[in-house]
């Protein structure tokens, strides 16, 4: 690999410190797109210093009117002669103020978070509507599993920086009694492994053939895939045991480094769980033919675990390598 321009060790690490002016604490950050440059977080820092450090969420309260902002973007009331304002501490949960839009792909900064959803809540309490990542902790985000109205519930990062990403949501129907009274409650006291498989048609014979029939030309497929150096790439150190399960039938999916391999039936332990009732849906989105990633969208697929879009991500790819290989 060549030399870069600028030597990581010259690159400041993406961190952020409080710097006391007059008495009061104002949070500087630097981040990935201001790597060289510091930016102050100004007369907002008090909203994320208490994201970062008490896991609160600071409104502000017009004294006259009695208008709740979130976040307390305004030090005087416009709407009151500048009336002045105070602060107060909000609750975490609410309701959508809109049906959010769902970001599939994303540039590199935030495609370890993909699929997200990205809208306004309301908190109980607010005038204002705060904006906010969405997440499911049952499996992957598809349209219209968070709607207009579903009463959501904010988490915060277990790891927070101050910057706006430290919380997210998730429905609250996915909560416990408790965890939806807790006050800062954090990612990792979420249940991200359990989720709700979605129940395969019953299968006879046909479906067998038809599964047999699939399993046969996928495993062609991978053999083609791991012929080409340009598809294995796209998973070079990547390493995923994925059990798909399917009407007729299941089979592992492996992915090591580079190569890929299918092997019939279940063989140990999983990362996660793929689950389409028709086998073909996979083998047309390996084969250029398809969309892993509409299929989603169409609950013609479904993953366990969010966070795998990434490898679904890594599968297209090999996909569209091998398809762009054969017409050179």
């Amino acid at each position: 690999m060549s030399n870069k321009v600028i030597p990581l060790e010259a690159i400041p690490d993406r961190s952020g410190h409080t710097v006391t002016i007059d008495g009061r604490n104002y949070l500087v950050m630097n981040d990935a797109m201001f790597t060289f440059y510091q930016r102050s977080m100004g007369e907002l820092s008090d909203f994320f210093l208490a994201l970062r450090d008490e896991k609160k969420i600071l409104g502000c309260r017009c004294t006259k009117c009695g208008m709740v902002r979130v976040p307390p973007f305004v030090t005087r009331c416009p709407d009151c002669n500048f009336a002045p304002v105070e602060t107060v501490e909000m609750g975490d949960t609410g309701k959508m103020l809109a049906t959010p839009p769902i970001t599939y792909f994303a540039n590199s900064l935030f495609q370890q978070q993909v699929p997200f959803g990205r809208g306004r809540l309301l908190l109980e309490g607010a005038d204002t509507a705060l904006s906010v990542n969405i997440y499911t902790t049952k499996g992957i985000l598809v349209p219209g599993l968070v709607k207009k109205g579903t009463e959501m519930k904010v988490i915060f990062r277990d790891n927070r920086v101050g910057e706006i990403t430290d919380i997210f949501c998730v429905p609250a129907a996915e909560l416990t009694a408790d965890q939806l009274a807790q006050k800062g409650l954090t990612a990792s006291a979420l249940d991200w492994e359990t989720s709700t498989e979605p129940a395969l048609p019953p299968a006879g014979e046909t479906e067998a053939q038809h599964f047999a029939a699939v399993l046969q030309e996928l495993q062609a497929l991978v053999g083609e895939m791991n012929g080409c150096e340009r598809a294995r790439k796209d998973i070079a150190g990547w390493h995923r045991t994925v059990l798909v399960k399917a009407a007729g039938g299941e089979f592992t999916l492996k992915i090591a480094d580079g190569e890929l391999t299918v092997e019939p039936d279940k063989t140990g332990p999983s990362d996660f769980v793929m689950v389409c009732p028709d086998p073909k849906v996979l083998l047309d989105g390996l084969a250029y033919r398809g969309s892993l990633t509409q299929a989603i969208m169409t609950r013609n697929l479904w993953i366990s675990k969010n966070i795998e879009f990434n490898t679904i991500f890594k599968l297209e790819r090999m996909a569209r390598s091998l398809a762009r290989s054969k017409k050179v």
